[in-house]
């Protein structure tokens, strides 16, 4: 897949093209659904597939208070780059590029940048350009006037909707296999590993912990069953990835004020992983954070915590 931010030096390669675009936060079900279509009608016109997204995400500039982010920059980048897509055009999102109308985003993008055959979007493609005014209309009667197809696909989903809002509220209330359902792979975080306060190492379970700035939303506090993925490693590496428990939370048997997320590699106390990218997928939610008043009940909660994620993980073969 070829990524590239400036219109101006779109491949020639990749024009004309089969495009759509979106925002495509976690890449899941839905999204797949409109991006294989596109790779299919792509190759059937014989014309290489392109998607349109942004970045940042539209509403971090309008309303950065109310959307946190399930798969932000390169995580929502790599996991497109898995769908068979030719190029990946991310536009630089600002106030003044929100000022286009609908009508001068598509000409320009899509007209004028891709020569675009054909758009395929689904049938939510709405509120875009200036004033929230385009939909599939919109793109129906563009398409009219500048000679290419639109393509929309009804709504899916298997019980609910499949949508990045739906992921949001299951991983806000830690059902990460609801989630996983509607994402098609467990959810996932990246980040590199700090030191924490070692008290996992002293505790007989030496954790990683993730940096603040990992990217990926941080699900509800509690334990969760998981894997550890070293990034840096061969995809043939048995190191690369490995079970693992997970918590998320405060830590407040120790009073901490600091949400923190880290993960025991389960029955593994030689791993040093400092400094190292990793990659924590969320499979199974365990129980909630809890408070112990004693270190001998933690010790026994956790050792209950980790046989529960072992017969979890036992029969999942990692994504």
């Amino acid at each position: 897949m070829h990524r590239w931010t400036d219109p101006a030096q779109t491949p020639e390669g990749l024009r004309p093209s089969v495009a759509t675009f979106g925002n495509f936060d976690g890449v899941h079900l839905g999204h797949r659904a409109v991006l294989a279509r596109l790779v299919e009608e792509a190759s059937a016109r014989g014309l290489p597939s392109v998607a349109v997204t942004f970045d940042p995400h539209p509403a971090t500039i309008f309303h950065p208070e109310t959307l946190e982010l399930i798969a932000p920059g390169r995580l929502r980048d790599d996991l497109l780059a898995t769908t068979g897509i030719d190029g990946l055009l991310v536009l630089e999102f600002t106030q003044d590029f929100a000022q286009q109308t609908a009508q001068e985003f598509i000409v320009r993008t899509f007209v004028e940048t891709l020569g675009v055959s054909a758009i395929v979007v689904g049938e939510d493609a709405r509120g875009f350009g200036r004033g929230y005014t385009g939909d599939v209309s919109t793109l129906a009667a563009l398409g009219e006037e500048h000679g290419f197809d639109v393509i929309v696909l009804d709504d899916l989903g298997n019980g609910e909707r499949w949508s990045s809002s739906a992921v949001r509220r299951h991983l806000a209330a830690g059902d990460v296999a609801a989630a996983a359902a509607i994402l098609g792979r467990p959810h996932r975080m990246t980040g590199t590993v700090v030191h924490g306060a070692h008290r996992g190492r002293e505790l007989g379970y030496p954790t990683a912990n993730l940096a603040a700035d990992s990217l990926g939303l941080v699900p509800a506090d509690g334990v969760y069953a998981g894997w550890l993925t070293r990034v840096a490693k061969p995809a043939e590496d048995p190191e690369r990835t490995l079970p693992a428990a997970i918590s998320v939370g405060t830590n407040p048997t120790f009073d901490g004020t600091v949400r923190t997320v880290e993960a025991y590699v389960l029955d593994r106390t030689d791993l040093d992983l400092y400094d190292e990218e990793v990659t924590l997928e969320f499979v199974e939610h365990i129980r909630p954070t809890l408070r112990f008043d004693s270190i001998d009940e933690l010790l026994s909660a956790m050792a209950g915590d980790i046989e529960k994620c072992r017969q979890v993980l036992a029969s999942i073969v990692p994504s």
